[in-house]
């Protein structure tokens, strides 16, 4: 990993003004933003470590840990929250043991609610990974990951 880490910041010459592209980067690599990479960023940019962790926290799109090997999204649009989709959070979170924003600990699941999937007319739904699930209701929850196994990641 420092070989890697070394070798994206350099990449860029080390310039502050590249320290977002710089993070883009080693998520794009690892998948999140390793705490030896903040300290080798910061080291290698001349940016103190509580700028770079300020920088990287700012914004949504960094992760501070790993993503499990099956995405799951649950839809907090306006359609999927008129038709349900709190108590379809509260179902998922049930099924997989996790809360809404937390990767479980096997890394089998990462639980997370977006603004919308795109499926309105499938309201409430969710996404595992690409495969869509909608017109849910609370109770074929379960079914999903039951019948999913371990999903397949995808």
């Amino acid at each position: 990993m420092e070989d890697r880490l070394t070798e994206i910041v350099s990449s860029s010459r080390g310039r502050k003004g590249d320290l977002i592209p710089i993070l883009q980067r080693i998520q794009a690599e690892f998948g999140y933003l390793p705490e030896e990479a903040i300290v080798k960023v910061a080291g290698l940019t001349g940016v103190a470590e509580s700028r770079v962790f300020g920088v990287a926290s700012f914004y949504a799109q960094f992760r501070f840990t790993p993503m499990g090997r099956n995405r799951v999204m649950v839809c907090r649009g306006t359609a999927c929250h008129v038709k349900g989709a709190p108590r379809i959070l509260d179902e998922v979170e049930k099924a997989i043991e996790i809360k809404e924003g937390e990767t479980r600990q096997d890394l089998e699941y990462t639980l997370e609610s977006v603004t919308c999937i795109g499926c309105c007319g499938l309201a409430p739904c969710i996404m595992v990974n690409k495969e869509v699930h909608g017109r849910l209701i609370p109770k074929e929850i379960g079914d999903i990951f039951i019948t999913r196994g371990e999903c397949d990641a995808g």
